[in-house]
């Protein structure tokens, strides 16, 4: 069972310059693989496999950036692809727009490069970040990745991704089971005999209703 934790962290200059610099080169990757793939497919019909490492050498500041991050922008373009050939109602990929307001980038925990310890997150290339962890994580919780995000009124975020085992559901002692039974009258009856113990107003004011109604009747004639 997958498990999501987000929290607010606080980066410094140095570090949010960093991630700008993260969110433009996975935007750039993935625009770039969009248009080859989808211009071979115009011009083939066949699938570009294609990896951010092409790139690198032609691009060399692409490797300032966690590449991680960068192979992310090709899983998530390889996924929007295969959402669209299984059903063309997810409409084709899209290329990343650089007006848009919420930037982020995803990561993958290898090898402890990620670490979050005494109010303070590790992330790969950007090192220390002050956090405010606000809950408590399951002791059990194995950190499998995270998304940096910057919102649009400029505060930055962290989602991070654990594994967790399913609790195993608790059987209880059967003896201490109650059976119930519908019942048109009570709603229902136990298997103890108790019922729901309406208090049946409408049926304690039958009579009542009734005058009422006999008398309205004699005033509207």
């Amino acid at each position: 069972m997958n498990v999501v934790y987000r929290f607010r962290i606080y980066p410094n200059k140095i570090q949010q310059e960093l991630f700008a610099k993260t969110f433009g080169c996975v935007r750039f990757v993935y625009n770039r693989m969009l248009s080859e793939k989808k211009e071979c497919y115009e011009k083939t019909g066949k699938n570009l496999k294609v990896t951010p490492a092409k790139y690198k050498a032609e691009f060399p500041w692409l490797k300032e950036v966690d590449s991680l991050a960068l192979c992310n922008a090709q899983l998530h373009l390889q996924t929007a692809y295969k959402n669209f050939f299984r059903d063309p109602s997810f409409g084709f990929p899209k290329f990343k727009s650089k007006k848009n307001p919420v930037k982020s980038y995803t990561t993958n925990s290898v090898n402890g490069n990620i670490l979050l310890k005494d109010g303070k997150l590790k992330l790969p290339k950007a090192g220390w970040i002050r956090i405010r962890q606000h809950r408590k994580i399951r002791e059990d919780a194995c950190l499998k990745g995270a998304s940096v995000c910057l919102e649009a009124d400029g505060r930055y975020y962290i989602s991070l991704l654990y594994f967790c085992e399913e609790k195993p559901v608790e059987i209880r002692n059967t003896r201490q089971a109650v059976g119930l039974d519908f019942s048109m009258k009570e709603l229902y009856v136990d298997s103890n005999g108790k019922h729901a113990g309406y208090p049946h107003y409408f049926r304690n004011s039958e009579e009542k209703l009734a005058k009422a109604q006999r008398k309205l009747s004699h005033c509207r004639k």
